[in-house]
């Protein structure tokens, strides 16, 4: 499914620091401006018509990978360098990406990264994730700015951040998020997950936020959809499933499990309590066009019971056949862009991968604590007991990431 050498790869973007060059209130890092990006490309897409989602997700994951290799080069720089030697540039990117991703998908996934670097096709879908790529660069420098009044050339960036926003209008969402309009909340809603830090206060390297761990975790799904060879309707649902399943967490904040499980009853008052603020605070600014299929997405739907009209549960298999409802078969039966399934269960096995990795790196670093630990051996022990769902080890990828780091 994945090699540990490229989640290694993945991970390196929590530690490259972004706008290092000017003083920030807080430290701003590559993974969770890549993972704002991809929200805010979701949403720019479903406003267009006639786009192709699995490309954006797709050439998304692409540019991220690029992007970490790439990363001691100041953008500018780096885009003077590629209208002068685009060529060489991406033929030397490819060299150091190829070796991590040639196994994957029997050497596809490679294929299409290759043709992806000539830049030849889907202009459409290019423009929308260079645009979300701008919004999201444009938030992260409302914070620089904040800090950063005091020193001469800041208007100067200022007035180059502002003026490159004319050339995204023709798409109607890069308009809407221009004059903050509603969506413009919830662009504004999952920005603010990256103050939100995993692991409570347990001190760990990389230090990663919810919205980064978003990221991973709908990475990791892409990679199991493609090992389960998942159609395009099922490859995007499960994608943004996992990329949206903490948003919620911007509004109640992160409840870590010893104390949402350890109280008897908590987690079905949280639970609903969390519902209660979606429905307030983020459906009514998702547009009605496509908020039915948001939340599926998030994995509301009809409960069994007068006392809950709705309920939420992200990580339970289902598909969308004219209503949102729980699948208890195959998926595989269901494996056709019209059910738009999500494997839920298969889901929950990459969110508590992600985790896993979390720890493990930390500990290879030498940065542990008994939470750490404890957490690292829970999960190990977990996958060893549970280890495959639709055919796909997880627990290979265990074993992996514990002998390469030495643990």
């Amino acid at each position: 499914m994945i090699s540990v050498e490229l989640i290694e790869h993945i991970f390196k973007a929590a530690s490259i620091s972004r706008w290092n060059d000017y003083p920030r209130m807080t430290n701003l890092v590559e993974l969770d401006k890549q993972a704002h990006k991809f929200i805010i490309a979701y949403f720019i897409a479903k406003m267009e018509k006639e786009v192709n989602m699995r490309f954006i997700i797709e050439a998304g994951i692409f540019e991220f990978l690029s992007r970490v290799v790439v990363t001691d080069i100041r953008p500018d720089v780096y885009h003077e360098i590629t209208r002068a030697k685009n060529e060489q540039v991406s033929a030397w990117v490819l060299s150091k990406i190829a070796p991590m991703i040639q196994d994957i998908e029997n050497g596809e996934f490679l294929k299409r990264y290759e043709l992806f670097l000539q830049g030849k096709d889907y202009a459409k879908e290019r423009l929308i994730l260079k645009a979300a790529s701008y919004f999201a660069t444009r938030w992260e420098f409302n914070i620089v700015y904040q800090t950063s009044s005091f020193l001469n050339d800041i208007d100067e960036i200022k007035a180059k951040v502002e003026e490159e926003l004319e050339d995204y209008y023709e798409l109607i969402g890069a308009r809407k998020i221009a004059l903050n309009q509603k969506i413009s909340k919830i662009i504004d809603l999952s920005g603010r997950l990256r103050f939100q830090k995993r692991w409570a206060q347990t001190p760990r390297i990389p230090e990663t936020a919810v919205l980064g761990h978003m990221l991973v975790v709908a990475i990791l799904s892409y990679f199991y959809s493609l090992e389960v060879k998942a159609c395009d309707g099922r490859i995007e649902s499960n994608f943004y499933c996992a990329l949206f399943h903490d948003l919620p967490e911007s509004l109640t904040r992160d409840i870590i499990s010893p104390v949402k499980y350890g109280i008897d009853g908590l987690n079905e008052i949280i639970n609903e309590y969390e519902m209660k603020l979606i429905n307030e605070k983020i459906l009514p600014f998702i547009p009605l066009s496509f908020r039915e299929e948001f939340s599926y997405i998030l994995g509301i739907r009809e409960g069994q019971n007068e006392e809950s009209t709705f309920v939420k549960n992200e990580f339970e298999n289902r598909i969308f056949n004219n209503k949102p409802s729980v699948y208890s078969g195959s998926l595989d039966a269901v494996n056709e862009n019209r059910f738009r399934a999500i494997d839920g269960k298969a889901l929950k096995y990459c969110d508590k991968l992600a985790a896993f990795i979390e720890a493990a790196l930390s500990i290879s670093y030498g940065v542990k604590s008994k939470e750490l630990e404890n957490g690292f051996l829970g999960m190990y022990e977990y996958f060893k007991t549970n280890p495959t769902i639709n055919g796909v080890n997880f627990f290979k990828i265990c074993e992996d990431i514990k002998e390469y780091f030495k643990l």
